[in-house]
């Protein structure tokens, strides 16, 4: 197949002015040749001239007589006769041969040769006839002239041509390249220029004809490819405008979709709650029209109906528990993601309530966690559905976002039955210590009542009943004592206001004056190391109450370089013995045991009739976040009963 040749534009523009510029080349160089031709011509008309003056002085020393002028001027004449014969091409000086010039040549030499061997070789015969040979010699000089001066006017009307024909020529290379520059450029460039101004009038239909197949061609085809896309592009810009629009819509739904279940996950506080609102709001996101919420057991064995949307009640009640495989829900999954299921009349499944609810399409959507399945998300539809990639991809997020929800309630309803437990544990603690220790005393002295009653003796009785009633009283104290423990609050900020408040209680309580001082400051205690001192230092009071027999007591404080505690009184003391404490000292065992759970050391100095003192002293804190440090180790589940209601 043979290719069409398309010639560019600068070759056509080459073509164009090819042959002008050889024609001018040419007409320069044959104006130069001529110019050169009148040159070497002018020259020889010169040498001619020349000439004849040369003949006019021999004759003239020929007559006079003087031969070595004569021999001198007769050497000039023949040099140039010479140079008139064989040209200076540097002066430049040539004679223009032609035949007429060729024989008036001939004719000066002949007559030079004659006029030699007349006058000047022989001796001169009288010299009547030296001026006529002479005057006919300058003759023929005078005729070589001419026909020289004649050839040179014919080169001159040359010359004039060659002139005149380079003008024409100028003037029409001129008129033909401005024809040819209009036709290839200038027209091609006003089409395109008066397409671009349609095109910004809004005229997107504005095309370039093609008719050259050079760059304007290019051109025109690129031109009209442009404005055809940007005339396709105008007419689609409104519908993907309203698609883009479209999209983000779509967007904008899943967002609020996502922020709808975050701050539902965030709110609920039970799992009937998270479940309704969880179904409720996929029901309307998905535009289902119906959802079933399922909760597995460990073995996901069984699937129980936590919350429904839009089913029949017949339907939910007859799969309000369902085992495994029974039924489209709650089949296994060979997938670990979403399912859609078409519902068929006569399933393979046990149940078939959702066929006989008329519904065709059912999204079976997995609630993991970590690769553990704690559930399923099933959505029904009266119609055959099958949810896009980004469908799939938020209802899969939204039953993440519910796993996650799930998973957190379990953990918090854990974390509430520890702390019950904790604070029982607590509880039954403290009664053991205090009150428990008070019944087994008064169990004893009930015992002791029986045998003085049965024996009789009066002095027993009132004895007894003497020590029964210490040991409710203290009973009593111990009771109220526990109930103000309990409802002391600590400070975030300072301890200083809990320890106030339990010294106003201690006086109340006991009567006795009391006066806190604090010195120094420290880094603040975190709220749960607040509870441990506390319940030492009320530990400690407690003991002065019951114990001490004082009439005043000092609870000092220092903060630097480390937390010190220091309760004194100025009771009746007791001997301090270094070895474990026993049964008899339960104060003391209580208080040394808090402070070994929080890393702190407890000194009790007493002397019998000088009081006694207990310092509570902890660990000196590496950096600011050792006290909470120590504080993360303790457990500080029950520090609820310190707030909670008497």
């Amino acid at each position: 197949m043979t290719q069409t040749k398309h010639w560019s534009l600068g070759a056509k523009l080459a073509l164009v002015g090819a042959p002008f510029l050889l024609l001018a080349l040419l007409s320069t160089a044959a104006t130069l040749w001529v110019s050169w031709q009148l040159d070497g011509g002018a020259a020889a008309v010169n040498e001619a001239g020349r000439m004849r003056m040369q003949s006019y002085r021999m004759a003239l020393s020929v007559s006079t007589g003087e031969t070595q002028a004569l021999a001198e001027q007769v050497a000039q004449f023949d040099k140039s006769l010479a140079l008139l014969r064989s040209g200076d091409p540097d002066r430049p000086l040539f004679v223009p041969w032609d035949a007429q010039v060729t024989t008036r040549f001939t004719v000066v030499e002949r007559g030079w040769a004659n006029y030699q061997k007349r006058w000047i070789q022989s001796s001169p015969t009288p010299l009547i006839e030296l001026r006529a040979q002479t005057v006919a010699f300058v003759t023929d000089i005078d005729a070589l002239v001419n026909s020289i001066e004649a050839h040179l006017a014919h080169w001159t009307a040359v010359l004039h041509l060659l002139q005149v024909s380079m003008l024409a020529m100028a003037v029409l290379g001129a008129a033909v390249l401005l024809y040819t520059g209009y036709l290839f450029v200038l027209e091609p460039v006003g089409q395109l220029k008066h397409a671009i101004e349609k095109m910004l009038r809004g005229d997107f239909s504005a095309r370039v004809e093609r008719v050259t197949s050079d760059e304007f061609g290019t051109l025109a085809d690129g031109f009209n490819g442009m404005a055809e896309h940007v005339q396709s592009m105008y007419r689609n810009l409104e519908s993907k405008v309203a698609e883009k629009t479209a999209q983000l819509e779509e967007k904008h739904e899943r967002l609020e979709s996502l922020y709808e279940v975050t701050a539902l996950v965030a709110k609920a506080t039970t799992l009937d709650e998270l479940a309704q609102g969880f179904s409720n709001s996929i029901r309307r996101i998905a535009h289902a029209d119906g959802v079933a919420l399922r909760w597995s057991d460990q073995s996901n064995q069984r699937y129980l109906m936590l919350a429904a949307q839009g089913l029949p009640s017949t339907l939910v009640d007859a799969e309000l528990c369902i085992d495994k495989g029974d039924c489209h829900c709650g089949a296994p999954a060979t997938e670990p993601g979403m399912r859609v299921i078409r519902i068929q009349p006569e399933g393979s499944t046990s149940l078939n309530h959702c066929a006989k609810a008329g519904y065709k399409t059912v999204v079976n959507i997995p609630i993991r966690l970590h690769d553990r399945l704690m559930g399923e998300v099933d959505l029904f539809f009266h119609a055959i559905f099958n949810p896009a990639p980004a469908e799939r991809s938020l209802l899969e997020a939204l039953s993440s976002h519910l796993a996650s929800a799930m998973e957190n309630l379990r953990l918090s309803a854990l974390d509430r039955e520890a702390a019950v437990s904790q604070e029982r544990h607590l509880l039954a603690r403290e009664l053991h210590d205090s009150i428990a220790q008070s019944l087994a005393f008064l169990k004893i002295q009930v015992q002791l009542m029986r045998d003085a009653l049965r024996l009789g003796d009066a002095s027993q009785i009132n004895l007894v009943l003497e020590e029964i009633d210490i040991g409710v009283r203290e009973s009593y104290g111990d009771v109220r004592e526990l109930l103000l423990h309990f409802r002391t609050r600590t400070n975030t900020e300072d301890i200083e206001p809990a320890l106030a408040t339990t010294l106003r209680k201690f006086e109340h309580q006991s009567g006795l004056k009391a006066s806190l001082t604090i010195q120094g400051q420290g880094m603040p205690l975190s709220p749960d190391l607040q509870i441990q001192v506390l319940h030492i230092v009320q530990e400690a009071l407690s003991n002065v109450r019951k114990h001490a027999r004082a009439s005043q007591v000092w609870v000092d404080v220092q903060q630097q370089p480390c937390w010190r505690f220091e309760v004194r009184d100025d009771g009746m003391g007791f001997i301090t013995h270094n070895e474990q404490l026993d049964e008899t000292h339960v104060g003391l065992r209580i208080m040394s045991e808090r402070a070994q759970r929080i890393g702190a050391s407890l000194e009790v100095i007493s002397t019998p009739g000088h009081g006694s003192s207990a310092i509570l002293t902890l660990p000196l804190p590496a950096s600011p976040m050792s006290a909470h440090s120590v504080a993360e180790n303790i457990d500080t589940r029950p520090t609820a009963t310190l707030v909670g209601p008497v």
